[in-house]
């Protein structure tokens, strides 16, 4: 007779042997008439067939616990009753000796789990209700919250939404009992990504949020505030499509309805409560102590630190006080919870600033060379159609015996090309896309590329080839291209000019040896080089390369910076929440330390001299600005004990909202204490840094983590923002000048060559502008003026 597996949760009370008895089956026990005694003190009564239970029957271990139900063949299996000596039970099906199908388990504490099972796991739609009062329904796998559900505190708050592993994950709504909500993206139990939070009084705040604080740009309509159209509302955030950007983000939910809703409750400045009293209703789920049973009740308190070192309360930042003039709106800005930047604005304003962002991404959209073949289905179709053809190629030549590139390897003629009917062939599956014809350039190459930036191949072909798709989205610059995200923010897919193509080709042997000379080079990582020809002849090539902003840590700024100065501006009211900014936008320089510099620009030159003695110019540094909160505020934070924590996670567990120290602090290297697995950008080596005795170092980042320093990749420096004189006059205030931040860069757009058509820009551009300022210049003069810029205005030198 074999063990009854049992692995339940705690819930029952009892060990893990007490909860799996196993009947004796010796034939030289005492037998009466469907009566069995085992030596062991196990006793069965019931049916048997031949020497087995069979049938209906009772069996009794000998540590109490108790079966009533159907055996077959000596094991349980069908309905039944199981008794354990600690008072849990369970009722309902039973397969093979498991715990399977539809029953209801009552744990020594009171709860009681009603639903689905599969091999003694709450596994499909279940009910429970804990010992405290709190109630779950919803989807349950292997053991935990997993799927659709809903949450039900016994205070009177309310989660309704998606889980993952038990916690809060995706897309959910939560109502505390005071009436405020939020309605958006939530991670490993936080509110984390875009969403909207409506306080009780009427007032609503549409923003970002990492890890349960307010992070990035967001809109605060205080109570009596005219409303506006979701539609508007969304683009005067900054979200380039608008109503269906936002709806992307959290398609599940209604956001009109989160808006609309008229507020039952109203609140005011006088509704501040202690420290201790938080502290005491504050709580969250965890079903093994009782003490850590409750939410917050309104998960919306913050701690601040004031002058005299002591701690007050507000609610969500105070946002929702009721202001006199109800047509003021707040375009705000937030780093980890401390609101850093604040604009004032009327409503009418900022009703004309959403237009005029819709009808610019309108223009934009239409002047984009690829919309006519993208757009619409064949969207689907181009994206099903990349990953069709990526999974082929690199599936044909993985297996290939590893070698060294040859000559022939490289140029347009070495390829693999295929035809991919709907209805399949011999060589390619069946699929729901159009006949298209696909072609691989120098596959060999970027076979080898992909092994030496230490990237698995299995891994690539399900970042890019995954059930979970690509994301598309338009080119912040003149070019026009598409580009399209992988699942996991891993690599970038791009599509190229007839002209980009012919480039990289030709410049494909130097690359080659450059990468694989120096590994810690900051120029774009290629993978892959694809055509797709639709019909009609139509031919979109793409590029597959490494995302440079791949990173846990929210980046807050973008810019692309060359050097030059005509035209290298961004129009304000272009300004959304992801735009890339330019040269003259920067406001900060940025200082680090002494070795972390000297690597930087050692590797800008030598990578310079490569694109110069390719006659490249139109490169430019892309680089990503991920800030710390200002550390005289890094105590302004929401109660950490605001949000439910899963019952099965040990106190300290991840996904626990961690108070931020002092700001960024660099440590001795452990390889054994930071991520080692390589990124779709980098993949040297761990920096040295001057001010720890040139050894090699990690970045130690409050709340996320220990990270990997390599050249381009959680490089630490301190940024200084320089006010200028048009900022001192603006409405728009900088609260602060000195930030901690986390930088990430790499040199991008090197398909660009100098060539007549160049040269004849330049000329023209000449008579007009200075020379000087204008992009189009000698790849050796562009080179200097690239460095120059990044020495002198980027990353000066500290005196």
């Amino acid at each position: 007779m074999t063990r009854l597996k049992t692995l339940l949760d705690e819930d029952s009370g009892t060990s893990a042997e007490q909860l799996s008895p196993v009947p004796c089956t010796n034939v030289e026990n005492v037998e009466r008439l469907n009566e069995k005694a085992f030596a062991n003190r196990d006793f069965y009564v019931g049916d048997f067939k031949e020497i087995l239970p069979h049938g209906k029957g009772k069996y009794t271990w000998s540590d109490g616990t108790v079966h009533e139900g159907d055996w077959e063949a000596g094991k349980m299996t069908g309905k039944g009753v199981l008794l354990w000596p600690s008072g849990a039970m369970y009722k309902g099906d039973i397969s093979g000796g498991y715990l399977h199908g539809a029953g209801a388990f009552t744990a020594p504490d009171g709860s009681i789990y009603e639903g689905q099972w599969r091999m003694n796991r709450r596994h499909g739609f279940g009910r429970k209700k804990y010992s405290n009062s709190d109630v779950y329904e919803g989807e349950w796998k292997e053991g935990v919250h997993e799927g659709n559900g809903r949450y039900f505190w016994n205070n009177g708050n309310k989660y309704t939404g998606n889980w993952k592993r038990g916690k809060m994950h995706g897309r959910g709504a939560m109502e505390w009992v005071n009436g405020d909500q939020y309605n958006g993206c939530w991670l490993n139990g936080f509110r984390h990504g875009s969403g909207i939070y409506q306080y009780a009084d009427g007032g609503y705040y549409f923003g970002t949020w990492t890890r349960g604080l307010k992070d990035g740009k967001g809109l605060f309509y205080p109570s009596g505030s005219k409303r506006p159209s979701l539609k508007k509302f969304c683009v005067s955030l900054g979200y380039d499509n608008g109503y269906k950007s936002a709806l992307s983000q959290f398609p599940s939910l209604n956001l009109e309805e989160c808006m609309v809703k008229k507020p039952s409750v109203k609140r005011s400045l006088s509704e501040r409560i202690s420290v201790s009293g938080v502290l005491r209703s504050s709580s969250r789920i965890s079903h093994k102590t009782a003490e850590n049973s409750r939410l917050s009740d309104s998960g919306r308190e913050f701690i601040r630190h004031n002058s005299s070192g002591t701690f007050s309360l507000d609610s969500d930042a105070g946002q929702s006080e009721v202001q006199e003039n109800t047509a003021v709106v707040y375009e705000r800005e937030y780093m980890q919870g401390v609101m850093i930047k604040e604009r004032i604005r009327n409503h009418g304003e900022l009703s004309q600033k959403a237009e005029k962002r819709t009808k610019s991404h309108a223009k934009e959209t239409k002047k984009s060379s690829c919309v006519g073949i993208i757009g619409g289905k064949n969207s689907y179709h181009l994206m099903l159609n990349l990953q069709l053809g990526i999974r082929y190629t690199v599936g044909k030549i993985t297996p290939v015996p590893k070698r060294e590139v040859r000559t022939a390897d490289f140029g347009d003629r070495a390829r693999i090309t295929m035809f991919f009917p709907s209805k399949g062939s011999q060589f390619t599956p069946p699929h729901k896309s159009i006949d298209f014809y696909w072609k691989d350039y120098c596959p060999m190459v970027f076979r080898n590329l992909r092994e030496m930036f230490k990237l698995d191949a299995a891994e690539y072909m399900m970042s890019i080839c995954g059930d979970d798709g690509l994301t598309d989205f338009s080119s912040p610059g003149k070019s026009g291209s598409i580009f399209y995200l992988s699942h996991d923010d891993k690599f970038v897919i791009k599509t190229l000019k007839r002209s980009e193509l012919k480039v990289l080709l030709k410049m494909l042997p130097k690359y080659y040896n450059h990468v694989k000379e120096y590994e810690n080079t900051l120029i774009t990582k290629f993978f892959g080089l694809h055509r797709i020809t639709l019909p009609g002849r139509r031919k979109v090539r793409f590029v597959v390369m490494g995302n440079m902003f791949c990173t846990e840590l929210r980046i807050h700024r973008r810019y692309d910076l060359k050097g030059s100065t005509h035209g290298r501006c961004t129009d304000k009211d272009k300004i959304r929440e992801n735009t890339t900014l330019k040269d003259r936008d920067l406001s900060y320089e940025f200082h680090m330390d002494k070795s972390l510099r000297k690597f930087l620009f050692h590797q800008i030159a030598v990578d310079c001299t490569f694109l110069k003695s390719q006659q490249i110019i139109d490169y430019s540094l892309l680089l990503g600005l991920h800030f710390r909160a200002p550390e005289q505020l890094s105590g302004l934070l929401e109660d950490p004990n605001m949000m439910p924590k899963i019952e099965s996670s040990p106190a300290g567990e991840e996904g626990e909202l961690l108070f931020p120290s002092k700001g960024l602090l660099l440590v001795a290297h452990e390889p054994s204490s930071v991520s080692t697995e390589p990124g779709p950008h980098i993949r040297g080596r761990a920096l040295r840094a001057f001010s720890l005795g040139d050894k090699e170092v990690d970045v130690l980042v409050p709340g996320t983590g220990r990270l990997r320093v390599q050249l381009g990749v959680n490089m630490p420096a301190q940024a200084n923002h320089k006010l200028s004189h048009v900022e001192a006059d603006s409405a728009e205030v900088e609260l602060f000048e000195v930030y901690d931040v986390v930088l990430y860069m790499g040199i991008i757009d090197i398909l660009q060559e100098y060539n007549a058509k160049k040269k004849a820009e330049h000329a023209c551009k000449s008579v007009k502008f200075d020379p000087m300022s204008i992009s189009a210049v000698d790849p050796e003069l562009y080179a200097k003026r690239f460095i120059d810029f990044l020495n002198q205005k980027v990353f000066p030198e500290e005196p």
